[in-house]
């Protein structure tokens, strides 16, 4: 596979003009990551992004970078848990960044939710079992978001690929359409279920966010393939209390 080569430059979008433009690195000759597809970006505020993990032109990762936006400047940090994958998810909160799930060009990954410290520049793990009963099954590209319910600081896991295809990236696997919420504090695992007026197809390769307002916080979920490996173009708000 051939990936798109910037040289560790950004695309910024810059919503009251409707344009597009290229950030790139304010030193080129400095460190910055490889180029890579299938990876996971994260953002801690208005100022830090995380890029993790991928498929470069061949293998996996299992690399954290961090970049400032402010000076334009990337940082390597300590590289995640092995095994290297693509597909993963990350979210971060209250000053640690979680990661979740991918793939290892084998099996779907899961049972473990991976924490990196920024204070302390390490990783710890914690496990859980993956069964679909006391914790979500292992997947990949699913999305994993930071949100607060009821005043609690939790984790958003939802869909995803749970059987990969044996076209590899030309088809689509097993699809999920379940949610699940983890409690940071308690490290609870709950299945969350949906209320009336209908809810997505499962899916993976999709888009998904936390949208903020001044009373509260929702999830929006946009696009991606279903298991008959055909492209969706919906849009759904999930609200979750």
């Amino acid at each position: 596979m051939t990936c798109l080569e910037e040289k560790g430059s950004l695309w910024v979008f810059d919503p009251n003009t409707s344009d597009w433009s290229m950030m790139s690195p304010s030193n080129p000759a400095l460190p910055h990551p490889e180029a890579r597809s299938y990876h996971a970006l994260g953002s801690a505020g208005e100022e830090t992004l995380y890029l993790h993990a991928g498929c470069p032109a061949k293998g996996r990762l299992s690399d954290l970078w961090s970049f400032h936006i402010p000076s334009k400047r990337w940082t390597e940090l300590s590289s995640a848990p092995e095994p290297a994958r693509g597909g993963t998810s990350i979210a971060f909160s209250g000053g640690r960044l979680y990661r979740m799930n991918g793939f290892d060009g084998k099996t779907e990954q899961g049972g473990k939710v991976d924490t990196y410290d920024v204070e302390t520049r390490t990783w710890t793990s914690f496990s859980f079992i993956p069964d679909g009963k006391s914790g979500p099954e292992p997947r990949s590209v699913s999305c994993l978001l930071a949100i607060d319910i009821n005043g609690r600081p939790s984790l958003v896991a939802m869909f995803g690929e749970r059987d990969p295809s044996p076209l590899g990236h030309e088809g689509a696997g097993k699809m999920l359409g379940d949610i699940w919420v983890f409690d940071i504090r308690s490290r609870n695992w709950t299945e969350a279920q949906a209320g009336p007026g209908g809810e997505p197809a499962a899916r993976g390769w999709f888009y998904a966010d936390v949208v903020r307002s001044s009373i509260k916080e929702a999830i929006v979920v946009h696009g991606g393939v279903n298991s008959s490996n055909e492209r969706l173009g919906d849009v759904w708000l999930l609200d979750i209390r």
